[in-house]
């Protein structure tokens, strides 16, 4: 496992969306540059998403102009609306989302999974007519388990998930939003991707709220994957998924990776060190079990 990984830092939309206070764009600003100074080269930045629904990220047309340059950035557009923004401030990297659970999409979104395939639909469709060169990543949200209807059958994500790449997005984040999934699991599922879609276009989003998160890791790992999401700190959850944990966090996961001998771009110090002032802003201390050990390490105290 010498090659290297390729790790999505979503600390700044999936980690802040489901904050109840407000984290100023100042803040951000540093938060991103801060990770972007760790090593941390592919970011997605925020959601141009109605601010009724998501008012942490109503700065995100404001936001986007302001990007320290360096990284790959991306945003999340949930439909022509939110896409209608982000072709005018000239991005080229866009994620749409849908999820395995009929159940799930419908409180998510108030659409039915096909009606949501539909919108993803229209949505590539606009964005390839006039953003020829830009990149698109799909996220099949529940994955593993739903929250309102239980376990999901690995051939429910699989057909969705074929059915992203059928659209034409050029990469699809497999999520286990509920963090319920255990190595078993993913192996199971990778296997059965194998089958079906380019699995070097296939990335892992694990929540750690049982824990299992790096172990899920280790599995799809040794399975051939290499891109997996975390949120630094392991900021976030899901709002719209009762029980939801955080992310997994991106000290843990360059920890693993670095033992393991997967290289990283990610300086571990920095990367410790990058969240601190929107952890302080939250009113809480350090969680992510390596990013405590770090700080320690370094002198500095994790609250």
């Amino acid at each position: 496992m010498s090659d290297g990984v390729r790790i999505v830092e979503v600390g700044p939309r999936d980690g802040l969306q489901n904050e109840r206070i407000a984290i100023p764009l100042e803040a951000k600003l540093r938060f991103i540059q801060s990770l972007r100074d760790a090593g941390c080269d592919d970011i997605e930045a925020t959601s141009f998403v109605s601010p009724k629904w998501v008012p942490q990220l109503a700065d995100a047309a404001s936001l986007w102009p302001l990007l320290p340059a360096g990284p790959d950035y991306s945003v999340l557009v949930p439909n022509l609306k939110g896409l209608e923004r982000a072709i005018e401030l000239g991005v080229k990297r866009i994620a749409v989302f849908t999820a395995a659970s009929e159940s799930f999409t419908l409180k998510n979104i108030n659409m039915t999974l096909e009606q949501s395939l539909e919108a993803i639909r229209n949505v590539i469709e606009e964005y390839r007519s006039t953003t020829p060169d830009g990149w698109i990543r799909g996220y099949v949200s529940t994955a593993f388990e739903c929250p309102f209807e239980g376990s999901i059958a690995p051939e429910r994500t699989i057909e969705v998930t074929r059915k992203l790449f059928d659209l034409g997005v050029d990469e699809v984040s497999v999520g286990d939003t509920v963090g319920a999934a255990v190595p078993v699991e993913v192996k199971s599922l990778t296997k059965m991707l194998e089958d079906s879609v380019p699995m070097e276009q296939i990335a892992y989003h694990f929540h750690d709220t049982r824990g299992t998160a790096i172990a899920n890791v280790s599995t799809a790992l040794e399975l051939g994957i290499r891109i997996f999401d975390s949120s630094a700190a392991g900021l976030g959850g899901c709002p719209y998924a009762p029980g939801a944990g955080g992310n997994l966090a991106t000290e843990d996961l360059v920890y693993f990776l670095h033992r393991s001998g997967v290289p990283t771009r990610i300086d571990p110090d920095r990367l410790a060190q990058a969240s601190r002032e929107v952890l302080a802003l939250l009113g809480r201390p350090a969680s992510a079990k390596a990013q405590q050990a770090q700080l320690s390490a370094s002198g500095t105290s994790p609250r």
